[in-house]
């Protein structure tokens, strides 16, 4: 009897319907950390920039939704972070849940872990540890999601900025160099600093960091 040759149907089968799930979840996701900066530091190209880099990055991933980066704004018309993300609830590209809604989100009842702030690719994002350890995530806010005074800068110019300034960030794997609420904060951990002004890719890295965002969607 002549054998039957089905195991590469079979097995291009299998893959496909593994695949469906994973594609579901990832089409679902409200929530991730961008695998990826875009490569000029904190010069993101203002808002508008970010928010094009968290757009892209989710239709690459499948999303169809309206995406925000999680980032405030100082000076004239300030814009806070936790203003701009949507209602929630949010979960990550494996379907987990990180926040309920707003408050739950800055409050510390949400579930942001290393192994839940996921790209949006699904993979876990290098934190303290790893090398390179890429936990410092760009944000410009205070703990609880809002900007701050216009007297300091914290958003390296409103994210126009690859020189001088500093901007806020926060711990995707919610650890620090102690033990304390801010070494641990997932939004409002340290300012960047650096040789040349704490705005360059270079300053960024030299921190634990690679210049890369919260993404939330907003519907």
């Amino acid at each position: 009897m002549n054998s039957i040759k089905f195991g590469l149907p079979l097995a291009a089968c299998l893959a496909a319907l593994c695949g469906v799930p994973a594609q579901a979840q990832q089409a679902n996701m409200s929530f991730f950390v961008t695998s990826v900066g875009l490569g000029k530091g904190a010069d993101l190209g203002g808002l508008a920039g970010a928010d094009a880099h968290c757009q892209t990055l989710a239709k690459g991933a499948g999303s169809t939704k309206t995406w925000h980066a999680y980032l405030s704004t100082q000076g004239a018309g300030a814009v806070n972070a936790k203003d701009r993300i949507g209602k929630g609830p949010w979960m990550n590209a494996k379907g987990e849940v990180v926040a309920k809604d707003v408050a739950d989100l800055h409050s510390a009842n949400n579930k942001m872990t290393k192994q839940t702030a996921l790209t949006e690719k699904g993979a876990v994002n290098n934190g303290r540890g790893d090398t390179p350890n890429k936990h410092d995530v760009l944000t410009g806010s205070q703990a609880d999601g809002t900007a701050f005074p216009a007297d300091k800068d914290m958003t390296c110019k409103n994210y126009t900025s690859s020189t001088q300034g500093a901007v806020m960030m926060g711990h995707s794997d919610r650890m620090g160099l102690t033990d304390d609420a801010v070494a641990k904060s997932w939004n409002s951990s340290h300012p960047s600093r650096g040789t040349e002004g704490g705005c360059s890719q270079a300053d960024l890295k030299g921190t634990g960091g690679d210049g890369l965002l919260y993404c939330f969607a907003t519907n």
